[in-house]
């Protein structure tokens, strides 16, 4: 075998190398950025139910204060407070629904 066949073969050698170790290194570079996309959802839909949540708590107080003035009956109170429940409870559900499916 002359030099220049066994410089081949080890060029060959190295460049087979150097593609398994790119393949991997992509691999690993797409296991990353599946789990950032699924931090993302995740922050996506805690910054949905938060917002919900302000929204709702915004709407609670404004009624509450507009009707300061004369004292609501108690079932009125269950009301409100049952669709401020009903609120929040949609706020969060998407979310817990995801998670039970995977």
């Amino acid at each position: 075998m002359n030099p220049l066949d066994s410089r081949k073969k080890l060029l060959i050698a190295e460049s087979e190398l150097n593609r398994a170790q790119m393949v991997q290194e992509l691999q690993t570079m797409a296991d990353e950025v599946r789990s950032l996309a699924n931090q993302a959802r995740t922050i996506s839909s805690l910054a949905s139910a938060a917002t919900s949540l302000v929204a709702g708590l915004a709407s609670f107080r404004r009624k509450k204060s507009v009707l300061a003035a004369e004292k609501p009956s108690w079932l009125q109170t269950i009301l409100k407070s049952a669709g401020f429940v009903s609120t929040i409870w949609q706020a969060f559900r998407p979310q817990n629904c995801e998670q039970e499916e995977k």
